[in-house]
């Protein structure tokens, strides 16, 4: 039986450090998210949150330059419609190559792996020209589309169908009557929850962070995604850092909430799974 340590003093000060390296940035963030720009230049910083967040968020709103809300409204657009796609069809794609048998099935799986080899930034011309072609520039189908589905995670979900779900469990499903369809929503779906979550939470914070694609293709000030809403705030010769800070607070709510609300779900989830494989 392997033998479990207790953590000692040291262990516990490390994980202390280490958790406030990691939580005082975000902390200071909010700080001076509620403080006038002059909190920027104080020395010593200032480290209790101040009286004038609700300024800066009318202010943030206001900003004819950022269009701020517009950005919250289409980032969460974007980002709901691609991490519901993603976990959609790369379950789907997980599950035939893991337990259904066709021809060419090694070819295609490899043919998918190898795109993942593809810098992103060379993707960028060819698929703005056919954004351009489609008539898609300056909207967020152009945002949208090219991002439903990746390679990583239908590879993620071959990996891990391939252990979770039991071969014999999908035979006595067919014996039963079930089709493929019924198959995967009633047994498949399930046994792949905990690996769904994780690409789901880490496919919503990588669009909803996203900035290269964006930029390129939606050049409407009117009609940015939030992280062009945060260029926009942080663009020009007078930068008002106060803005700034309140912007990427709010725009960084979103992803705490998830992680607040989802992550216990996420944890178990995942210990649940690999307790099952």
């Amino acid at each position: 039986m392997t033998r479990l340590w207790s953590a000692g003093r040291l262990t516990y000060l490390a994980l202390a450090l280490t958790a406030f390296l990691s939580i005082f940035p975000i902390y200071w963030m909010f700080v001076v998210a509620s403080r006038t720009s002059d909190a920027m230049g104080q020395v010593p910083p200032p480290v209790t949150p101040g009286g004038n967040l609700g300024a800066n968020l009318a202010e943030l709103f206001e900003n004819t330059d950022a269009y701020f809300l517009t950005g919250l409204i289409n980032s969460a657009i974007v980002a709901g419609t691609v991490t519901f796609s993603v976990v959609l069809f790369s379950t789907l794609a997980g599950f035939a190559f893991a337990k259904l048998r066709f021809r060419g099935r090694n070819a295609l799986l490899l043919f998918i792996v190898a795109t993942m080899m593809v810098p992103t930034q060379l993707g960028v011309i060819p698929l703005y020209l056919l954004m351009t072609k489609l008539n898609w520039n300056d909207r967020l189908p152009a945002v949208i589309v090219p991002a439903l589905v990746t390679g990583f995670g239908v590879f993620m979900m071959r990996q891990y169908a391939g252990q979770a779900v039991s071969t014999e469990l999908i035979e006595a499903a067919r014996v039963d009557g079930c089709n493929t369809a019924r198959i995967y929503w009633n047994v498949v779906l399930p046994a792949l929850r905990p690996a769904a979550a994780v690409l789901g939470l880490l496919t919503f914070m990588t669009t909803w962070n996203d900035f290269l694609w964006p930029y390129a293709v939606l050049n409407d000030p009117e009609n940015p995604t939030v992280q062009l809403s945060l260029r926009a705030l942080s663009d020009g010769y007078y930068q008002d850092m106060s803005q700034v800070f309140t912007g990427t607070a709010i725009a960084t709510l979103p992803l705490l909430l998830v992680f607040v609300v989802f992550g216990r779900q996420i944890i178990g989830g995942i210990m649940e799974g690999a307790v099952k494989a």
